[in-house]
């Protein structure tokens, strides 16, 4: 029996930051996160909402499969293969001006708490039906994520909305979004090659990699992958110093700026009523 993380679900289709109450990590540091890549978002013309209806997220990736501008969606997020519900996984949709979904970014939260990645890779990227495949690993990292652990991946743009950072900002949004609600002790993806050798996985906010992981019938083709991963307190760091210098204004890959230490100063981990920051806020 699968394992999950005891957490608190919003309503699905909430605007994110609506969606958005920490029980875990900085409040303000996460709320400050979230807003400002919320109003980034808008700017560009694309307001987040946070969801949990695998179902159209399927039907959406059968769509651009079929105008060739996305890969089959991976079975850790088909909910043929996978116990998708919402107190362990959730999706990004970011919508235009009509309501039309131009992009997307999912999250898959993995509850581990006497096993490792190394133990658990063919359920995480086969599903529960696995049809006999297995997965070879060799990545050192995989030995030490254990915990509570989430898995960032099915990111798509449309291609008219590409090249406007939000290959950079909507991982890390789906990231500070689950440390908000989960007790995560790492955030992970399984990524081919070429996306580390070109920094891609870098603008993601993956800090280490390790290699590697063969996945034959991956759905990208890549049957040799990369581990990247980046642990909660890096993760923290990444946003402040994202906060410090501002929202990347194109998709190509910054060198971090120092870290703005003061909002690492409210650590809140409390989870009764009166002690949760809420996040959601007049701003527009």
């Amino acid at each position: 029996m699968e394992l999950v993380c005891p957490n608190i679900v919003p309503e699905n289709n909430l605007r994110l930051p609506d969606a958005l109450t920490i029980r875990h990590g900085p409040a303000r540091l996460l709320s400050s996160f979230v807003l400002e890549g919320d109003q980034a978002a808008r700017q560009i013309g694309i307001r987040l909402r946070l969801r949990y209806d695998f179902g159209e997220l399927l039907y959406l990736n059968k769509q651009k499969v079929g105008n060739g501008t996305w890969y089959p969606l991976m079975r850790m997020f088909h909910p043929e293969y996978n116990n998708l519900i919402p107190e362990n996984s959730y999706w990004i949709s970011g919508e235009d001006e009509h309501g039309e979904i131009v992009a997307t970014h999912a999250g898959r939260v993995h509850y581990w708490p006497e096993t490792t990645l190394e133990q658990e890779v063919d359920s995480l990227l086969y599903g529960t039906r696995r049809d006999g495949q297995r997965c070879i690993v060799t990545a050192p990292d995989a030995k030490i994520i254990s915990g509570v652990v989430v898995y960032g991946g099915s990111a798509w743009v449309r291609p008219d909305f590409r090249g406007k950072r939000l290959s950079q900002l909507l991982p890390r949004l789906g990231r500070a979004y689950a440390l908000a609600r989960w007790p995560i002790n790492w955030g992970i993806s399984i990524v081919a090659p070429v996306l580390v050798e070109k920094g891609v996985a870098a603008g993601y906010g993956y800090k280490r990699e390790s290699r590697s992981i063969i996945f034959p019938g991956a759905p990208s083709g890549a049957v040799e992958n990369v581990l990247v991963s980046v642990g909660a307190e890096d993760a923290y760091d990444d946003f402040a110093a994202i906060l410090s210098r501002g929202y990347p204004t194109s998709d190509s890959v910054d060198a971090p700026a120092p870290l703005s230490a003061s909002l690492r100063d409210n650590m809140e981990t409390r989870t009764s009523s009166d002690d949760v920051f809420h996040g959601s806020s007049s701003r527009s």
